[in-house]
């Protein structure tokens, strides 16, 4: 399975800019790019692991849960 490198965008918009068959390449990438952003780009950069392109979106789509937190939180 490849390794896609996407810009998340607010509002969950992605936008795909690499795909890689090793994560080493794909994380090289991606790191290459982030230290290019500069404080007025409005988005993050993520690397992925997917069967497809439709997998990839769907995954970075997904809304996770929270972790549960430890201690008093009451």
């Amino acid at each position: 399975m490849p390794y896609f490198v996407y810009e998340i965008h607010p509002m969950r918009i992605v936008k795909k800019v690499a795909q890689f068959d090793k994560f080493k390449d794909a994380s090289a990438n991606a790191k290459e790019i982030r230290n290019k952003l500069t404080g007025a780009d409005n988005y993050s950069i993520k690397v992925i692991f997917a069967e497809n392109e439709l997998h990839a979106e769907e995954m970075l789509g997904e809304v996770r849960e929270k972790p549960p937190t430890t201690g008093e939180d009451y």
